[in-house]
């Protein structure tokens, strides 16, 4: 059965060698001298080694005493941080965070399972929504941070970089070919307004085949072959595919994903989420 070292011996051990003495190391610790020495001796005969120079007039190490100490130095140094991280208010609080559905994988799972690891005091809420409503949250100070896709980024927008929008459908799907062009898009849905001008536009005669603000009806619909969608790139739902439409359906741009932090975000938790969602959504 693997042994374990005495984190309080330790810390006296420590305290004895900075200070120079047992008598000023008891002061610094708030420990009588006894108790001070007492816990030296364990340590040694836990050990059994020698930590000190007893003979010499000056406190001195002995060579095991010496490798000691470094261990000694990082395993308290390692304690502390611990001890700080899982109890000190610091870490404590709630980062509330607003992502539209269609880009919240696969990046936003890991993110927050690895915040959370690190900071397992602070509560992170995620909100899932379209680009306007949670711009409408965010506007009201009901998010802190919020991730959009946009055509034209608003004030105070950090662009993370941009993606192509595409049509979607059924895999070896063939809906996409028969006038009118039956779509799906949820009412509040940002790509609607732009695949609807784009088709307009083209003289690509559609119909809206869902109506609603059921995201798990379009994508149902979608992949029955029942209707297309668009999506951006690396975000498509199960079952749903990017349509090669052989230029018949008009290209539909890109959109730029955007970062957006109140400016109360505060904290060592709030700057690790932030640099994490630029690491995973910067093109």
């Amino acid at each position: 059965m693997a042994r374990t070292l005495d984190l309080v011996a330790l810390r006296s051990f420590v305290a004895v060698v900075d200070a120079g003495g047992v008598t000023r190391a008891a002061g610094l610790l708030n420990l009588t001298q006894s108790a001070v020495s007492m816990q030296l001796k364990r340590l040694e005969e836990a050990l059994n080694l020698g930590l000190f120079a007893r003979a010499a007039r000056k406190l001195t190490l002995t060579p095991e005493g010496e490798q000691l100490l470094g261990f000694a130095r990082r395993m308290l140094a390692l304690n502390d941080e611990a001890l700080a991280r899982l109890t000190s208010s610091q870490f404590e609080g709630e980062i509330r965070l607003g992502v539209p559905h269609d880009i919240v994988y696969p990046a936003i799972p890991g993110i927050l399972k690895r915040l959370s690891a690190q900071f397992p005091r602070m509560r992170i809420n995620l909100v899932s929504s379209f680009t306007i409503l949670l711009k409408e949250q965010f506007q009201r100070g009901e998010l802190d941070l919020i991730l959009t896709t946009e055509d034209a980024p608003g004030a105070g927008a950090e662009e993370l970089g941009a993606r192509p929008l595409v049509w979607v459908g059924a895999e070896d799907g063939t809906v996409w070919q028969k006038r009118p062009l039956r779509i799906g898009f949820k009412d509040t849905c940002i790509f609607r307004r732009k695949a609807v001008a784009a088709l307009t536009a083209s003289g690509v005669p559609w119909e809206m085949a869902v109506l609603g603000e059921s995201e798990q009806a379009i994508e149902a619909t979608v992949a029955a072959d029942l209707a297309v969608t668009a999506r951006l790139t690396n975000a498509m739902p199960q079952g749903l595919y990017p349509l090669d439409t052989k230029g018949q359906l008009p290209d539909l741009g890109t959109q730029t994903i955007c970062l957006y932090a109140a400016p109360t975000l505060r904290g060592e938790a709030a700057e690790l989420l932030m640099q994490e969602i630029r690491n995973a959504y910067c093109c």
